[in-house]
């Protein structure tokens, strides 16, 4: 049972993962497209979690947490350098 819920939420994350896929290549501004990007990192990240409790690997969910620093960095930067842009 509990592996149908993972598999779920597996075909969920990569339902939004299209969706933000499609936000970050027709969005009508960067501001946008940096929001569409930050969710697409979030759904990795997502993923990569569902894969460590698939696989029974804990290192995986060292490398999601690596990913999701370096993405909440990489937003701010994208961010500060918009924000001087205005």
């Amino acid at each position: 049972m509990v592996e149908a819920l993972i598999y779920l939420a597996a075909g969920l994350a990569g339902a939004a993962f299209l969706l933000a896929l499609v936000r970050f290549v027709k969005g009508p501004s960067a501001a946008d497209r940096v929001v569409a990007f930050d969710v697409l990192t979030i759904i990795a990240i997502t993923a990569m979690a569902l894969v460590a409790w698939l696989e029974n690997r804990a290192i995986y969910l060292d490398v999601a947490l690596v990913y999701a620093l370096l993405s909440f960095l990489g937003v701010i930067v994208v961010a500060r350098y918009l924000e001087g842009e205005a």
